[in-house]
């Protein structure tokens, strides 16, 4: 499961979400913007920077990094950069404030000494998804962003009562239409084995709810999409790539799983990113 991808489109949708986890809540949240930033003069990329509204009176900058593998260096480059980040911005903010999200404790760092200076102020918050409590509890922002750790045994389950949840209850900022959309794009990467068919029954809906399946339809693109899947090698590298490959990177396909599924070389599916 691609879950840089997964997080990404999260908070690049709904950058307020990174505020449900931690304990300082700016007062423009919902006014936030989520960006990947290249801070130059370096090789530095950092992936997740929350971004306050140009009109706000405290302009506090938040930095997020999700782990989900076992990094040891992972505090050494993301202080590093993040740090860079202020040094060459010194005019965008006011302060700033860092989140590291992990689905357990098991996959931080050992070493926590070296950067003890950070971890013992209020400016660092370290998040374990696991240790959030019953997801039936909390917010619904914030079983979305669990659903991304669920075993495969309870993530069906799991995706089909929060899309419940979705529908029934009253939430806010956050649209339901585009919830939905994360969660069947978080099934499709969790179960990239299974038919859209498969996909639609295991979560009760269907496709057609969502943005991109309409999208799709009307441009006309859905039965190009299906035929695709069947036509040669050949024919679908010279006609068929450039509409197939764009709709299924909206769904959440990675490069890789589209390269297998259409049984063509991962360069050509890089073309038409």
């Amino acid at each position: 499961m691609k879950r840089d991808s997964i997080y990404y489109q999260i908070f690049k949708r709904f950058p307020a979400l990174i505020f449900e986890l931690i304990d300082n809540r700016p007062a423009q949240a919902q006014n936030y913007r989520f960006e990947s930033v290249e801070v130059k003069e370096t090789a530095f990329r950092i992936d997740g920077v929350f971004l306050p509204p140009e009109d706000a009176t405290a302009r506090v900058i938040y930095f997020a990094e999700v782990q989900f593998q076992k990094d040891e260096s992972l505090y050494h480059r993301f202080f590093t950069e993040s740090l860079t980040y202020l040094y060459r911005n010194q005019s965008q903010y006011d302060d700033w404030y860092c989140v590291v999200i992990f689905p357990s404790r098991s996959l931080e760092p050992s070493d926590t000494r070296t950067h003890r200076m950070f971890f013992s102020s209020e400016q660092v918050q370290r998040i374990y998804l696991d240790e959030l409590g019953d997801s039936n509890t909390l917010p619904i922002g914030i079983n979305l962003i669990q659903l991304t750790i669920a075993s495969d045994k309870v993530m069906a389950e799991q995706a089909k009562q929060l899309i419940q949840r979705v529908k029934l209850e009253e939430i806010g900022a956050l649209p339901k239409n585009e919830i939905i959309e994360i969660i069947t794009t978080i099934a499709v990467y969790k179960f990239s084995s299974l038919s859209r068919e498969e996909v639609e029954a295991m979560l009760g809906i269907t496709l057609e709810q969502t943005r991109v399946y309409q999208e799709a339809k009307a441009e006309g693109r859905e039965e190009g999409l299906e035929q695709g899947l069947e036509q040669g090698r050949e024919q679908r590298e010279a006609e068929l790539l450039p509409v197939i490959v764009p709709l299924l990177l909206k769904i959440g396909m990675s490069v890789e799983n589209i390269a297998q599924q259409l049984n063509v070389a991962v360069e050509s599916v890089e073309k038409y990113r």
